[in-house]
């Protein structure tokens, strides 16, 4: 069984160790730009990376239920690459943030893309599931022999 998602395992803690990076950053934003917490306000720099590791926080529960559920009902591969590419979207989102609002644009609709990506074939591995399980039919195997 582990070995069956060791891949999604992988995106997973890489993810959680990127989002802990990010925090890291906004610590050493806190300290350049002498906000004390509880503040959350205080130079526009600041704000931005603040922002940007606050969305990541937001965005992580809705990426990691996709993910896993993509992984477990549609291919482990695939939800695997399409982990990668929103951990490399998130950081392009990170860094334009950080430099400037209108930044964080390219970066954040990439992980929207590959968000609904997840979504979709999360989506066709749970029908193809109830399919199977419910009304015997698998539209995997009929697929894969008219290709």
């Amino acid at each position: 069984m582990a070995e069956d998602i060791v891949l999604l395992a992988a995106v997973s803690i890489l993810s959680a160790c990127q989002l802990a990076f990010y925090a890291a950053l906004v610590g050493k934003s806190r300290m350049k730009h002498k906000v004390i917490p509880p503040a959350v306000t205080g130079a526009p720099e600041f704000e931005r990376t603040l922002r940007a590791q606050q969305n990541y926080v937001e965005f992580m529960p809705i990426f990691l239920v996709l993910l896993w559920t993509a992984g477990f009902y549609f291919h482990q591969e695939t939800a695997a690459v399409f982990g990668l590419l929103y951990i490399i979207a998130r950081h392009i989102y990170f860094r334009g943030y950080t430099g400037s609002v209108q930044g964080r644009v390219p970066g954040f609709l990439m992980c929207l893309a590959i968000l609904f990506l997840l979504l979709l074939v999360a989506v066709v591995g749970i029908a193809g599931s109830f399919l199977k399980q419910y009304l015997d039919l698998n539209i995997f195997k009929k697929m894969h022999k008219m290709i």
